[in-house]
């Protein structure tokens, strides 16, 4: 089997491109044995729209910084100067007349603080919003209105224009937009070999956003469709050459399936029970206000005591309706994949007790050498509960290894 499924954006309250991903390839292959690597680190992209709730989390391109948008907070400041981190300082302009300079002129100017990597925006958007200086409805404002003319706008980002007049009745031209961090991509998944995309389970491949090691602590723009055609050829060749040495079909169990049957069924049959809704927006908050951007241990904690509970609670979950689309139905099912995912995500951020690319430990803040060499593994144990590790990372193959010391 190939898995090549999406992350688990629905866990979030504000999601993006993670509309409809449930962690379903993720808990196929944990539940059936795989190891799970690196599920800490999760990232947010800066911008996605807030407001009207309808449309929470819909992308907003980078592309409008791009050509001269900036971020402002409601005092009208231009708030990323106060946030560029050491390492990017030599790089960075420090003050907003050279950040506007930069536009015409790259060369002899250094490129503007509201460019700087996702997972810097997004803390520095967060950290704003929980300071008070936020939009009315959580974010902040990116102004392009104010930076170049309609005509220009227009031209430039026209999908940009038309979503928002279309979805928010927001005219950009005019208006600043109002946006956040939104849950936008998932570096950790299913531990594979490199080689073959081949997981720790015979016969189980994994590519794309449900396998884990490819993009590290954070993952650069671009690399997600390199990601899947490198990485998705390898895992139909590993399956192909794996099923040719198989002597003989699997035995599927009858009573198994129709096991799995009348778990999914038993939904219509409890009259009364929980809304798989209620739950899963209960969900939503703890994961977006403890396992969010910035997160702490007491906070982590709290997140796998309440996810213990919404896993209860889940397995009472009851519907109405028939089985024809049926999304009451379909988000019960769900919730069990949900649920599996965000516990390790908030298992593996305790384990990991520092900052490093897309997860940030406001209790660790730094990055820790103890932690450089390591994978943190989620496995399922004998008792069916999580089992949380810290494993060596694979050695780095000689001739990638000659690479880089060529560079140096």
């Amino acid at each position: 089997m190939v898995l090549a499924t999406g992350g688990v954006g629905k866990a979030f309250k504000i999601t993006s491109n993670s509309w409809e991903y449930t962690g379903d390839g993720h808990s196929l292959a944990y539940w059936a044995g795989a190891d799970l690597i690196d599920m800490e680190f999760f990232q947010f992209h800066p911008t996605g729209m807030v407001w009207p709730p309808s449309v929470r989390g819909i992308l907003v391109t980078e592309g409008v910084r791009g050509d001269g948008g900036t971020l402002k907070n409601s005092e009208g400041e231009r708030f990323m100067f106060k946030y560029i981190p050491e390492f990017f300082k030599a790089e960075t302009a420090d003050t907003e007349e050279e950040a506007d300079r930069w536009f015409q002129d790259k060369l002899n100017n250094r490129r503007t603080p509201d460019l700087l990597p996702r997972d810097e925006v997004a803390r520095a958007i967060n950290a704003e919003t929980k300071a008070g200086r936020g939009s009315p409805h959580g974010g902040v404002y990116l102004d392009i209105a104010t930076r170049q003319s309609p005509e220009y706008i227009k031209r430039r980002l026209p999908s940009m224009y038309h979503q928002f007049k279309k979805l928010a009745d927001v005219d950009i031209t005019t208006t600043p937009m109002e946006v956040g961090p939104t849950a936008h991509y998932m570096m950790g998944g299913v531990r594979v070999d490199a080689d073959t995309a081949a997981s720790t389970v015979p016969g189980l491949f994994a590519a794309g956003e449900c396998a884990g090691g490819m993009h590290g602590a954070n993952r650069l723009g671009g690399n997600s469709l390199s990601d899947l055609v490198v990485f998705g050829r390898r895992a139909g060749l590993g399956a192909a050459e794996y099923v040719k040495g198989i002597s003989a079909e699997p035995a599927v169990d009858p009573a198994e399936v129709d096991g799995y049957a009348a778990e999914m069924m038993a939904h219509f049959e409890r009259s009364g029970g929980e809304n798989p809704y209620q739950v899963q927006q209960e969900l939503q908050e703890t994961m977006q206000s403890l396992v969010g951007i910035i997160r702490t241990q007491s906070e982590l904690e709290e997140a796998v005591e309440k996810v213990q509970t919404y896993k209860e609670r889940a397995k009472h979950t009851g519907v109405e309706g028939n089985r024809q689309y049926n999304p009451g139905w379909h988000l019960a099912i769900d919730l069990r994949s949900l649920l599996t995912v965000s516990e390790a995500m908030a298992r593996a951020a305790l384990e990991r007790k520092e900052s490093r690319g897309a997860h940030t430990r406001d209790d660790y803040p730094t990055t820790s050498a103890d932690f450089a060499g390591v994978n943190v593994v989620v496995r399922q144990g004998a008792d069916g509960e999580p089992q949380v590790s810290q494993e060596p990372l694979p050695q780095m193959p000689a001739e990638l290894k000659a690479l880089f010391e060529e560079g140096r």
